[in-house]
């Protein structure tokens, strides 16, 4: 099979960078899909997009290659450049310069009147590569959807014209520069990108989150049918679920997304990571009960994070502050992280932090880094307030000291 850089669908080339590049490291002789000759190829492609970021390591099973990206010094998430190695047929290139050129400074010509042009043109070149009008059509309303092209009735005919597109958008390039290496579906942006000349990039991120990007498919799909009430069926790995998609979760410490779906078989909501969800099935349109809806709202407003916990009751957990007058800055970081959580003060120096969370146990490493000014830490689930005590004792051992916690 003779190598190409373009793909046919992202979804083979997506596992693949996962399993090889980003999670596993695997070697060439742990690839089991068809022929080694295939790892060689899908190598290869990977490599013409990403050479740059490259390394390899040996080990006594061998070579090992995977990705190594400095967030900081990338300019563009270089991950976007396989969503912009799509191949195509002769006959797509050979539509897509001759129905634009044909429409082009016209009102609109209907589909015989671009069939006929379309043939005319062809004979002057004695091409037997002539498309009937089904396939034309066909790709018409591909252009349609995509927003090319517009289609509206005349009379009985149904006429195509060019989309008029007025917007300025270099004015917009600042935003569309954040928004490419920020937002979920930042690759709309990359696609916008190459509308502007290469300029020195306006922003730099300390926290740059690319690999979001191979996410990009299925993250589409799932606000589909999120904005549409649709029901979906994810296929993860053998597995099949049947789920109702209500809200899509970003961790700002690691980037990673999640989907929070209600299961109709278990009658309960759950976090599912989208980069573990291997292909999306939009389904039939759910009418969401007024009960599901007040149901979610109130579930949602016991969420810390990315643990639904199978409890049908909140944990509740205080944490008491030491703050004092001058150290305003703690009070502000307690209300700009407090989520779900409420902050009052109790007198002078003291504050205090309260929530019912679902999973209280999640809550620990931000609890961590107010250590040194937690006067008292309370929990209904003991194991949380053990659990941190316990790890003061041990960091106190670790750096040659006795621990002073009191639990």
């Amino acid at each position: 099979m003779a190598y190409s850089e373009l793909i046919k669908n992202f979804s083979r080339i997506r596992g693949y960078m996962r399993s090889f590049y980003v999670y596993g490291f695997r070697h060439r002789n742990e690839y089991d899909e068809k022929s080694t000759r295939g790892y060689d190829n899908e190598r290869r492609r990977i490599e013409s997009w990403l050479g740059d970021y490259m390394s390899f390591g040996q080990d006594a099973d061998g070579k090992r290659t995977f990705l190594s990206v400095d967030s900081r010094a990338a300019d563009h998430n270089p991950l976007y450049r396989a969503f912009k190695a799509k191949s195509f047929t002769d006959r797509d290139i050979m539509l897509h310069f001759h129905l634009l050129d044909i429409l082009e400074n016209t009102e609109g010509l209907s589909i015989t009147e671009i069939t006929e042009e379309l043939a005319e043109r062809l004979n002057e070149f004695d091409s037997d590569e002539i498309p009937d009008e089904s396939t034309i059509r066909k790709k018409l309303q591909e252009y349609v959807e995509l927003g090319l092209l517009r289609k509206e009735k005349r009379g009985r005919e149904t006429v195509y014209s060019v989309s008029v597109d007025d917007m300025n958008l270099e004015s917009w390039q600042t935003a569309i520069d954040y928004y490419a290496e920020t937002a979920p579906l930042g690759v709309i942006g990359s696609f916008l990108q190459g509308r502007f000349p290469e300029t020195e990039p306006v922003f730099r991120f300390k926290h740059h989150y690319i690999l979001n990007a191979l996410d990009s498919e299925i993250l589409y799909d799932l606000v589909t049918a999120i904005g549409e009430e649709r029901a979906v069926t994810l296929t993860k790995g053998k597995y099949k679920t049947d789920v109702l998609p209500q809200k899509l979760y970003i961790s700002t410490q690691t980037g990673r997304q999640y989907l929070l779906a209600w299961m109709p078989r278990n009658r309960q909501f759950t976090f599912i990571r989208t980069d573990l969800i291997d292909e999306v099935k939009i389904g039939e349109q759910i009418i969401i009960p007024e009960k599901l809806k007040e149901r979610l709202k109130d579930f949602q407003s016991h969420v810390w994070g990315a643990a639904a916990g199978n409890r049908s009751t909140p944990e509740h957990l205080e944490m008491t502050l030491l703050v004092r007058e001058n150290e305003g800055f703690i009070v502000n970081r307690l209300e700009r992280e407090k989520r779900c959580g409420t902050v009052e003060q109790l007198d002078r120096t003291h504050w205090r932090f309260s929530a019912d969370v679902y999973d209280a146990v999640e809550m620990l490493p931000w609890i961590r880094t107010f250590t040194g000014r937690i006067a008292k830490l309370e929990c209904s689930n003991p194991h949380v307030t053990d659990r941190f005590y316990k790890d003061l004792e041990m960091m106190a051992v670790m750096y040659g000291g006795e621990s002073n916690a009191v639990s």
